[in-house]
């Protein structure tokens, strides 16, 4: 018999499922180009589950339902509200711009939207392999579909094709992975898998061989070198406002699944994946950097600096464990400064993704870096909101990217090890190489004559959701300490359990 504690765990996913299929049903009847009424259900819905999982977050509480088989604790609770409010956030900057491209034919932006958010949901609460496996392909096979929604569009067909042809490699890389780890531990449940690898009963080998095409699977879904082929063809080649809902909160699922799996189950074995972080780290910061300077499309150069954006993530990541010897102090600082920076992240990507699909008209994308030319004499808000994204993705103080750079940058270097510090060094390097990028395109819109007049209007709640998420670049980079206290606070209330 399942017990209240399991639905208790899983109320705001109940709540997300059973609307997103009411909605369907309501949207069969809505006539409206607009889908205002189906806009209107999703966002109501969507601002409900946030603050359900907001409020199941501030409690602090940590329970398990379904036998094991999902775990409801702060950092998941606070990931997925993150996730909540971020596919908001993508859904009012991205309506308009479906409108104009017969996108909103029917309800399925919305609608599959919901689903995919339902998938984060899932692949966060996972504490089994199987539920994990299960959120992960109720992301993705979403997400495929939203990249070809617009059916008549050759482009977003292409990159709908490469997205499902590699993404089902790589579930299957992770698959093979935890099977091989089931095989050789006998479970399946997180818990279990943690007390058979720290046993020592095992053998090594077979692990090992397992974790390999485990990582594969996580570095995939990262979009970490060598894994990234898909994610300059996907941003380029989808609609804007799909490589905004693949490049927003479907991140902070990808580093949920990472702790869950890589953390809370296979770190005994830390000594072994840190090594493949590293690798995977340095190759994101070396590529991503390097081949974001020869990209004249911004959506484009958005897809490389996302990949060095990453490599960042899996240093903190990979500094933790020193030396195989598990330390509180730098298992709260490491972990916490790269949930703290893929939060950042996915806040900057949002606002300077609104920008491009604020620039974007119809029949006219507005993606390549000569499009913004002179927007400060276009629009100063619409500019100052998007040099301010740059600055913080080139980690340029006060804003918040400096200070998540910084955060991971001290996780290394307090760890002692040399190789660390080394990184660190390369790190910074490879950050100031990724700033002539940014400052490029902040050179074209401030420097450069516009290429139209054309005053840049925008509907009100674009306007005010805008103005609030570039806002908050700046605060959150002058305050840090409120959320950098709160992802520490998660991180160490979920590995207590």
């Amino acid at each position: 018999m399942i017990d209240n504690i399991s639905w208790l765990a899983i109320y705001p996913e109940i709540v997300l499922l059973t609307m997103a299929c009411v909605i369907a049903l309501v949207d069969l009847g809505v006539h409206s180009p607009r889908r205002t009424s189906t806009y209107v259900l999703t966002m109501l819905t969507l601002a409900v589950v946030a603050a359900l999982q907001a409020m199941y977050a501030s409690s602090g509480n940590t329970f398990y339902g379904f036998g094991n088989m999902v775990v409801s604790d702060a950092m998941g609770n606070w990931l997925k509200c993150f996730a909540t409010v971020a596919m908001m956030v993508t859904l009012v900057y991205g309506r308009p711009y479906a409108a104009d491209r017969d996108m909103l034919r029917g309800g399925e932006l919305f609608t599959l939207s919901m689903f995919a958010l339902l998938g984060m949901f899932i692949m966060i609460s996972g504490n089994n392999f199987l539920v994990i496996y299960l959120g992960l392909e109720l992301l993705t096979l979403s997400s495929y579909a939203l990249v070809a929604l617009r059916r008549d569009n050759a482009t977003a067909t292409e990159a709908a094709m490469k997205y499902f042809v590699l993404g089902a490699m790589a579930s299957g890389f992770l698959l093979y992975g935890l099977s091989m780890v089931y095989g050789a531990t006998g479970s399946l449940d997180i818990g279990q898998v943690f007390k058979a690898v720290n046993s020592g009963q095992i053998k090594h080998q077979v692990l090992v061989f397992g974790l390999v095409f485990v990582v594969a699977g996580l570095a995939f879904k990262l979009g970490v070198v060598p894994f990234h082929m898909w994610i300059p063809d996907v941003y380029q080649g989808a609609p804007t406002a799909v490589t905004l809902m693949i490049g927003g909160a479907p991140k902070l699922a990808a580093f949920a699944i990472t702790i869950r799996l890589l953390v809370d189950g296979l770190l005994p074995l830390a000594i072994d994946w840190q090594q493949m972080l590293a690798v995977l780290a340095i190759g994101s910061l070396l590529v991503g950097n390097l081949a974001a300077i020869a990209q004249t499309n911004l959506k484009r150069m958005l897809a490389y600096s996302t990949i060095s954006q990453m490599g960042f993530v899996l240093l903190g990541l990979m500094s933790g464990v020193i030396n195989g010897n598990v330390d509180a102090t730098a298992v709260e600082n490491a972990y916490s400064a790269s949930m703290f920076y893929v939060i950042t992240y996915v806040l900057t990507t949002l606002a300077a993704f609104g920008v491009i699909l604020l620039l974007a008209r119809e029949g006219f994308e507005s993606e390549e870096i000569s499009d913004f030319a002179g927007l400060n004499q276009r629009s100063p808000l619409y500019a100052g909101v998007m040099a301010v994204c740059l600055f913080s993705m080139a980690g340029i103080p006060p804003l918040v990217g400096f200070y998540a750079k910084l955060a991971v940058l001290q996780a290394l270097i307090a760890s002692g090890q040399n190789i660390y510090m080394a990184m660190a060094v390369f790190a910074v390097i490879m950050s100031l190489i990724g700033a002539f990028y940014y400052l490029r395109v902040v050179k074209v819109m401030y420097f450069d004559a516009p290429l139209t007049a054309t005053n840049v209007s925008a509907p009100a709640d674009v306007r005010v959701v805008l103005t609030i998420n570039g806002a908050l670049v700046l605060v959150l980079g002058l305050l840090p300490g409120g959320l950098m206290a709160l992802c520490a606070d998660a991180v160490v209330r979920a590995l207590a359990t």
